[in-house]
């Protein structure tokens, strides 16, 4: 097993950065902040979001969550993790979203096509052999992304940490069409 990423040719969102080619990405990150920031001008927001929302997502770099729910700067809270799994650290992240932050609901967001129905908990054992040590935490990999957002809305519904679990609603993002598929919690 290789855990080292491949760097493709250079794609699309690097020549929008417009910087040379022989830096690293993240040089090239790094001066696109600096054109962004020179720019800039401090919207004045607060921390809290005004829609009062929370979203859970996967971390695919298909999904345009802003663009997709219809979502501007300021409007929610994004948690973004490999699957939109809820996982200990989701939940603590909700927790400070609805405790501190004034959040009331929360929007789940799976995808077709997810890179976790293609791995198992093997997954970790794999790693244990390379580096010597096996991962603390669990891959969360599943084959059925329908049940996998039902079972994370459970798992924020029955948190005892959250306090706002009546609003909780989850979805899978068709990556073809870009549509939203609710899923019916208890199915």
């Amino acid at each position: 097993m290789s855990t080292s990423a491949h760097v493709p040719a250079e794609s699309n969102a690097q020549k929008r950065v417009g910087t040379r080619s022989d830096g690293t990405v993240i040089d090239r990150l790094v001066e696109a902040n600096r054109e962004y920031a020179a720019g800039f001008e401090d919207p004045g927001m607060d921390a809290r979001p005004v829609l009062h929302v929370a979203v859970v997502a996967c971390m695919d770099a298909r999904l345009d969550l802003h663009d997709a729910l219809g979502l501007e700067l300021g409007d929610c809270h994004t948690i973004r993790n490999a699957g939109g799994v809820v996982t200990d650290d989701v939940i603590r992240s909700l927790t400070i979203s609805q405790r501190a932050l004034g959040t009331r609901s929360v929007i789940l967001v799976h995808h077709t096509t997810c890179g976790l129905e293609r791995l198992t908990e093997d997954f970790r054992v794999e790693l244990e052999h390379e580096v010597g040590q096996r991962p603390s935490w669990a891959v969360e990999a599943f084959r059925d992304v329908d049940q996998d957002v039902r079972q994370s809305m459970q798992r924020v519904r029955t948190s005892p940490f959250l306090p706002h679990t009546d609003d909780v609603r989850g979805f899978v993002f068709d990556v073809a069409t870009g549509l939203l598929r609710e899923i019916d919690p208890v199915t």
